[in-house]
Formats: structure tokens, C-alpha cells, sequence
């Protein structure tokens, strides 16, 4: 009997071990869910189009996560700011990059990465958007004037992207004259942090393209541009030549 009781302690043991080893398998290959933001006077804004709209260029599941969680996440962060420091929420946010220098140092560095985060993808999904036709009208004859048209656009966007040393961004600054030209930033940061005014930029951290490109971010700076909408960016031409342009 004892050798019988063994057996069957040894094959539960056995069963426990498997059963332990899946578990530990699942939980390391499944996402965890994105955690709610907490109430507070800062807003994720929702996409005006649906998640699959780019595909095959940015695929669903890459701009869910983009969205709901990593720009979700740096909400979160600035609403848990507010909590103790509420004028953060009361003053524009383009002032308060503006001026980030003068922040209270417990806080500048959250408010960099996390501001700035939100600034960028409030921008980032608004100059997208599909069937974004072609540049027109004032627009296209700056980027003619200032930067050379718009192939050579293109190209030195993508290579200033290309060439951004971890994660950052690539955007096109437009002054109050309307001249154009481009500039690439480290993290979050963003041209509203030297008193500058975004046309419009582009997300090179991995997670705004890895799931489809890997390591291959000069592919998806090429395929970006087949999502943006420039009818939006014309807009934004327009206000930041009458000085109303935020973020």
C-alpha cells in the first residue's frame, strides 16, 4: 500500500508542476489588461476613425495599444499630477511645456515625459485619418518654398526619423510666418517645450510600429505617410498663421 500511496503522490506532485508551468507560460506570452485611468481633468481623446482604418499601413491591434495604453498611460500619469498640483490643469498645455523649466523639480521630469506624451499623441491622431487626400493651397506651396517640395520632404523627414537615436519623434515646425522645417526630438519631448508650434510629426517609438515592422522603422516611416490627412493639416496651417494653433 505504501508503494501505491507513492505513486500517487508522485504523479499529483508531477501534475501540480505542469499545471504551474502553464500558468507562468500564459502569464508571460499574455498582455495584461490596460489598467483605467483615473478620473481627473485630463481626457484621453477617442479616434474619430476606427482601430483597422490604416491597415495594411498600421495595423488594429498596433494602434489599440498605442492608443488605449500607451497613450492612456501618460493620462493616468498627468491626472495623478493634478491630484497635488491641480493648476497643471488649469493653464494650457502648451503654456505649461513652455515653461517646464519653472516646474517644481518633483514633478518637472513626469510632467516632460508625460505632458509632453500627451501633446504629441493628441497631435499625432489628429493628422491622421483615411482618404487624407494630397497637400493643396497654402500648405504645399510652404513646403515647396521651405522645404524643397514634396519628395525631398518626404525623404528628409524619413531620414531624420530614421536617424533619431531611440525612441523620439520627427515632426514639421511651422513659426508665426508660416515657414516650415523639420526637427526630430528624444522621448516625448516636443517643439512646444522651445516655444516652437507643431504642423504635424510622427511617432518613431517601437510601439508605434513594431508589431508589423520590427526593427525596419525606415519601412514605416515610408508607409505613414499613406495615413496622414492633410486636409487636417492644412488646418493647423492656417491657425498657427493667425497665432491660434495649441497643440
Amino acid at each position: 500500500m505504501f508503494s501505491l500511496s507513492r505513486r500517487h503522490l508522485i504523479v499529483a506532485a508531477s501534475s501540480l508542476v505542469a499545471a504551474a508551468a502553464s500558468r507562468t507560460s500564459f502569464a508571460q506570452t499574455t498582455p495584461a489588461a490596460p489598467a483605467a485611468a483615473p478620473d481627473g481633468p485630463f481626457k484621453l481623446p477617442p479616434l474619430t476613425y476606427a482601430a483597422n482604418a490604416f491597415e495594411p499601413n498600421i495595423d488594429a491591434k498596433t494602434m489599440e495599444i498605442h492608443h488605449d495604453r500607451h497613450h492612456g498611460a501618460y493620462v493616468a500619469a498627468m491626472n495623478n499630477v493634478a491630484k497635488t498640483h491641480p493648476q497643471i490643469a488649469t493653464t494650457p498645455i502648451q503654456a505649461v511645456l513652455a515653461d517646464i523649466a519653472k516646474l517644481d523639480d518633483q514633478i518637472r521630469t513626469t510632467v516632460r515625459n508625460n505632458l509632453g506624451g500627451h501633446a504629441n499623441h493628441t497631435m499625432f491622431w489628429q493628422i491622421m485619418g483615411p482618404g487624407g487626400g494630397k497637400p493643396s493651397g497654402d500648405v504645399l506651396t510652404a513646403i515647396d518654398r521651405d522645404l524643397g517640395g514634396m519628395d525631398k520632404m518626404q525623404t528628409d523627414f524619413n531620414t531624420a526619423g530614421t536617424r533619431q537615436f531611440g525612441s523620439g519623434w520627427v515632426f514639421v515646425i511651422v513659426d508665426g510666418s508660416g515657414k516650415l522645417s523639420i526637427e526630430s526630438r528624444p522621448n516625448q519631448d516636443s517643439p512646444l517645450m522651445d516655444g516652437k508650434h507643431v504642423l504635424f510629426g510622427n511617432d518613431v517609438w517601437e510601439h508605434a510600429y513594431y508589431l508589423n515592422y520590427q526593427n525596419r522603422r525606415a519601412d514605416y516611416l515610408k508607409a505613414w505617410w499613406n495615413t496622414v490627412n492633410w486636409n487636417k493639416i492644412a488646418e493647423r496651417y492656417s491657425a498657427a498663421r493667425v497665432g491660434t494653433l495649441g497643440i
